[in-house]
């Protein structure tokens, strides 16, 4: 079992940054710093990747250690069998399994990024170090660029090649169905919470595309709950979701847009319009449990019972409040408050007769591509569907 194999405990170190926020480095158990591991993070200061590429790769730092492997002295072979090691597709012996049970073997999207991160690291290492040139020509490769690849680029026509990845998993980068909510979730979810503050949370992650850290992160100044407010961004109530490193509970809204505050009054960042159900709920949660409880420091959501009463609520206790409610509810599989999102933009796929457009501006997604591409489906028993059908079957003239 991989637990009985002495790694030399690396771990990744989280440190307070002086302007506000978090930076994540990798140490060694006597506290000093990897130096390779620093040098190649640092490129990513300010930016969430840090934080997901340090445990990426303290994960693979460890497996060098047991595998007796150095920048210098690792091949290309190498770095695949540590990807069949921790779940991936590939065709050769890879030796022991590196992610053993209680932890699960990653999944493509898990792959994809971690693929990623290896190549970037390795890439980094090679140029600033001048080492492993066999490495480096092996993971610096190109491709033919795709049509999306030409339609994506400032004069994508007269392109002729793309970075590659040699260590991404094959097939699709996009989940074409990803999954949704069980069948009457939501009210499922309102009979068993306990606290305004849950139903709240309920009814804003399903009236809307929110992710759940730009949830947790919102501070009462970002909420806009009537008609015609001073930002001048949206006429109708919304919300403003800004991303903030100095959360006290650490959350952080994933997509960074500029905002500022403006006579008081915030302005710009992603725009969220709320629904009459959002602002009752509100009410409800302020007028009683945020009322008692709440500490002064302006933050939305707040923790309402033991010794932290008051403070700022994190995105994980949200999750976790999620799974238990999904449990209590008998609902199949686990809650989680992406489904939500995934949920919405698909229901209004639906009623909008598969707009992407309206969809992209709705649930603020990246490209109205990608939501067609993800959540456009036919409706197999519209008119048009069974008109078209008939008359390819020729039973209709």
């Amino acid at each position: 079992m991989r637990s009985s194999v002495v790694l030399g405990d690396l771990r990744v170190q989280k440190m307070a940054r002086a302007g506000g926020g978090w930076s994540y480095t990798i140490v060694w158990p006597d506290v000093t710093v990897d130096e390779e591991a620093d040098s190649y993070l640092r490129t990513h200061e300010g930016s969430g990747s840090q934080k997901t590429y340090a445990y990426y790769l303290v994960d693979h730092m460890r497996w060098r250690v047991r595998e007796r492997l150095t920048t210098e002295t690792i091949t290309i072979l190498d770095l695949f069998r540590y990807q069949g090691a921790v779940g991936a597709q590939v065709n050769m012996p890879y030796g022991q399994p590196w992610r053993v049970p209680p932890k699960r073997p990653y999944q493509t999207p898990a792959l994809q990024v971690l693929a990623a991160c290896l190549k970037g690291f390795y890439l980094h290492q090679c140029a600033v170090r001048g080492v492993n040139p066999e490495l480096r020509d092996a993971l610096d490769t190109r491709r033919l660029p795709t049509q999306a690849d030409r339609n994506r680029a400032l004069l994508g026509h007269v392109k002729t090649s793309m970075p590659a990845n040699p260590l991404a998993p094959k097939g699709g980068t996009r989940r074409r169905h990803p999954k949704m909510l069980p069948n009457g979730t939501r009210p499922e979810l309102m009979d068993v919470v306990n606290t305004a503050r849950d139903r709240m949370v309920v009814t804003w992650l399903s009236d809307t595309s929110l992710r759940i850290g730009g949830l947790t992160g919102l501070h009462l100044v970002d909420l806009h709950l009537r008609d015609n407010a001073p930002c001048g961004d949206c006429q109708s109530p919304h919300i403003h979701v800004c991303h903030r490193w100095g959360n006290v509970n650490g959350a952080a809204a994933k997509i960074k847009p500029d905002w500022a505050m403006v006579d008081g009054v915030i302005t710009k960042g992603e725009i969220y319009r709320v629904s009459p159900a959002m602002v009752s709920s509100y009410y409800e949660y302020m007028t009683t449990e945020y009322a008692q409880f709440a500490a002064g420091h302006g933050m939305l959501l707040i923790q309402l019972s033991g010794p932290r009463r008051g403070e700022p609520w994190s995105a994980d206790a949200a999750r976790g409040m999620l799974r238990r409610a999904g449990r209590r509810a008998d609902l199949p599989g686990r809650i989680k408050p992406q489904a939500f999102r995934h949920q919405f933009t698909n229901n209004v796929m639906d009623v909008t007769d598969n707009d992407p457009h309206v969809a992209k501006a709705v649930g603020n997604w990246a490209s109205a591509q990608m939501v067609d591409e993800v959540y456009g489906h036919p409706d197999l028993h519209s008119p048009q569907f069974v008109t078209a059908l008939n008359k390819v079957w020729g039973e209709e003239e």
